[in-house]
């Protein structure tokens, strides 16, 4: 069977181990010039060179019920097994093609796995074997396109999905039998996030609904300004102590009253300098997370920022373009950028303790074949991340080292998640492999 990844360093200088189980050889003496990247946009801060990296101990989480994880995005410090060996693989159904896209991760609660796959087909597997259970076809009658599906959530026994068929659509999550369905007007291409039996989600044309669990009725909406242009796919909003925060195509992040959606603060995530004409993009495709009373988010347009929960005062930001969601444990905080840059930062200050460039091109002399990374989760001392190229890294959250590679069944555009022990990966032709 085949072995994945393995345990990362306890604590920055401590010794660790490669993949093979040896101890680390001494560097080499003289320059070292990257053969990753040919120039990096982001330096560490000297003032930081040699700190001490400690996170907190790993914890079990026995579901990873929606989109990030928990509806606040905040999952910290995985437990997994020290070195992870395929368990099994399962097709998850219709993959990505020229017209269509897989968009969104799999959940995992109750012992089962589910999935949207491109044609808006949702799919229950059994946890342990990677067993389908059942399978619904989401797709109206009368409609033939419009499959891009904002994807999946789970709580109190329902599955939530949103759909490019501007529905939201509330399923059995034992049987797979439909509970209702409600037309919200427009597609969506991120998923829902549930919390307290109302299922939030945001639509193409930047608008939230917040709709009532147990039979679709909404509750209240909210508009962000539209926008003409965005790019595929969309955030999740995260909700916290009794405050959701939604992020628009449009670069807004707004902060509203879970109960009526009155709005406490407006950001926007636009960075003061542009080097190209594409960043004018603010889209915020990562999710934002809510950590102890601070909100983090980054957008396409090049601006990562902590912002206070409660007031809406932008605490620090960071020029960092990024169209993943930033991943916090303890005080630090780890985001990939759209240059391929995985980066450690502080989550008290932003000050940046290391910058590692993952492989750009799948061929690096003819720097062709362009690698897109998603990601990262942090499981047991490492942090993974998967690509477009059929990969996934390890890489140490303490230094920022690569650990090891893993051939997966195809490329990877959604990003990994993990539960009760096991990391799942669901490749771009709808490979669903399960890791423990």
């Amino acid at each position: 069977m085949r072995r994945f990844i393995f345990a990362g360093l306890l604590l920055l200088g401590a010794c660790g181990a490669d993949i093979f189980g040896g101890a680390e050889k001494p560097p080499l003496p003289g320059d070292r010039i990257s053969v990753l990247l040919h120039e990096r946009s982001l330096s560490p801060d000297p003032e930081l060179a040699g700190a001490e990296i400690i996170l907190p101990r790993p914890t079990v989480n026995a579901s990873w019920p929606q989109a990030g994880g928990y509806a606040n995005h905040a999952m910290h410090h995985i437990d997994v097994a020290d070195v992870l060996t395929l368990a099994w693989q399962s097709s998850a159904g219709e993959g990505s093609d020229d017209e269509e896209r897989l968009n969104s991760s799999p959940i995992v609660a109750g012992g089962r796995v589910y999935t949207i796959d491109s044609q808006t087909m949702v799919r229950a597997f059994d946890a342990d074997d990677g067993r389908e259970l059942w399978s619904q076809d989401l797709t109206p009658d009368e409609e033939d396109d419009g499959h891009i599906a904002g994807g999946i959530a789970f709580e109190n026994g329902r599955i939530i999905a949103s759909t490019g068929f501007a529905e939201v659509i509330a399923l059995d999550a034992g049987s797979g039998q439909v509970l209702w369905r409600r037309n919200v007007g427009s597609p969506m291409r991120a998923a829902p996030t549930v919390r307290g039996g109302r299922a939030f989600v945001v639509t193409v044309d930047n608008k939230l609904f917040a709709l009532d669990a147990t039979n679709g009725n909404v509750l209240w909406s909210h508009s962000g300004i539209r926008e003409g242009v965005s790019l595929l796919g969309g955030g999740s909003p995260a909700v916290d102590s009794g405050i959701v925060v939604v992020p628009y195509s449009s670069g807004e992040l707004v902060a509203l009253k879970v109960e009526n959606g009155r709005v406490l603060w407006t950001d926007v995530l636009a960075a003061v300098r542009r080097s190209n004409v594409v960043v004018t993009f603010s889209h915020i495709r990562g999710r934002p997370v809510i950590d102890r009373g601070r909100v983090f988010a980054v957008s396409y347009g090049g601006l990562l920022v902590s912002i206070d929960l409660r007031n809406g005062r932008r605490i620090w930001d960071k020029e960092i373009a990024s169209l993943e969601s930033p991943w916090v444990a303890g005080d630090f905080l780890y985001v990939l950028s759209t240059e391929g840059e995985l980066i450690c930062l502080s989550r008290k200050s932003g000050r940046i303790y290391w910058v590692q460039g993952l492989p750009r091109y799948e061929d690096p002399e003819d720097r062709e074949g362009l690698i897109i990374w998603t990601g990262p989760i942090l499981t047991k001392n490492r942090l993974i991340v998967a690509g477009s190229n059929g990969e996934a890294l390890a890489v140490s959250p303490y230094t920022g080292r690569i650990l090891g590679r893993q051939d997966l069944p195809d490329g990877v555009s959604v990003p990994p998640v993990a539960a009760s022990g096991s990391v799942y990966f669901l490749s771009d032709d709808a490979e669903l492999t399960a890791y423990r």
